[in-house]
């Protein structure tokens, strides 16, 4: 059985990365409690974006904390998988989108080669 890519989250690893550069760890959770908190936009609405860009991102630590937040926030499961939907649209949106780079070097070549 092969190891786990990503280390389970713990206390001893929370512990060493605070450890290893505590101003900017301070720095960082000042930031987050600051974005997080209930503003323009509340903060169950800010924990359903934070799934959606964390599926984009793809990173596990971050789909499962925010995923977590979301529902201790009040958000249904349904919320959730609707902002999970969401990023899939966006991700996948921005591929076709930057497809126009391949038909334009498509094109390019074409009129190259047409000379």
């Amino acid at each position: 059985m092969s190891e786990p890519i990503y280390p389970a989250p713990s206390r001893d690893l929370a512990d060493k990365r605070r450890a290893l550069a505590p101003a900017p760890h301070a720095a960082f959770e000042a930031f987050s409690a600051a974005v997080f908190a209930d503003g323009a936009i509340d903060t169950r609405t800010k924990q359903l974006i934070a799934v959606a860009v964390a599926h984009v991102t793809q990173c596990p630590y971050c789909i499962k904390g925010h995923t977590r937040a979301a529902l201790r926030r009040g958000a249904t499961p349904e919320q959730v998988m609707e902002a999970v939907w969401v990023a899939a649209e966006m991700r996948a949106g921005g591929a076709y989108a930057h497809a126009a780079l391949s038909v334009a070097t498509i094109v390019e070549e074409e009129h190259r080669h047409a000379k």
